[in-house]
């Protein structure tokens, strides 16, 4: 069940990217709702596979490649149609690319990715459940209001001339929020990974240095 949910978000996503480009001025308010919808599922899939017991590595995996997706595909999008700063998609993808290299690396031995984390810190900034929602809502309110604020814009000039400034100045500070948010949420799993490579290799050389011996 939480993996037919996770499939649903995906075509959701289809469904929000057409809006974007062929939907009209007042379809894009119908559309920011549907963004709400596609990043409420993210948690539904989660709560579900846990209350049925249908946890497992691949269901983890597969609930973040479609996050991934997602995010990355929203952020390409609303860059391509001028909605948000180029920077934006590209800090999210190469952040995205690193991340999930690692990952991909302790899924090939077994390991879930947020059970490849190991400080209490680390556990609390990259797979506490508040943080997790906390990213996803601030994520999905940036979606929201540029895609929102967009139909607005065609709807209503007059309103449009008088608030932009100001609408201009929310957007900008939830797009930063985002990106310093999903900085700050890869950092421990790209530091863990660092560490952890290091402290093998100081016992590959001490286990060297004890066989000479």
């Amino acid at each position: 069940m939480a993996n037919w949910i996770t499939s649903g978000r995906c075509l959701l996503l289809l469904v929000v990217v057409l809006l974007i480009y062929f939907g009209s001025p007042a379809m894009q308010l119908f559309n920011a709702l549907l963004v709400v919808v596609m990043i409420s599922l993210d948690g539904l899939d989660g709560y579900i596979a846990r209350k049925r017991g249908e946890e497992s590595v691949f269901g983890a995996t597969f609930d973040i490649a479609a996050d991934r997706m997602v995010e990355n595909v929203m952020w390409v999008v609303l860059a391509h149609v001028g909605l948000i700063p180029v920077w934006v998609p590209l800090l999210f993808i190469a952040r995205g690319e690193l991340v999930d290299a690692i990952r991909s690396h302790g899924a090939a031995q077994g390991t879930a990715a947020f059970d490849m984390l190991r400080s209490p810190l680390a556990k609390v900034i990259v797979g506490g459940r508040f943080m997790r929602a906390f990213y996803a809502v601030v994520k999905a309110t940036t979606f929201t209001w540029v895609i929102f604020w967009s139909g607005v814009a065609s709807l209503s000039p007059p309103f449009w001339a008088s608030w932009s400034d100001l609408i201009g100045v929310i957007s900008q500070t939830l797009i930063v929020s985002s990106a310093a948010l999903c900085i700050l949420r890869g950092a421990p799993v790209v530091i863990e990974f660092v560490a952890a490579r290091n402290e093998h290799n100081e016992d590959q050389e001490d286990s060297r240095e004890a066989g000479a011996v």
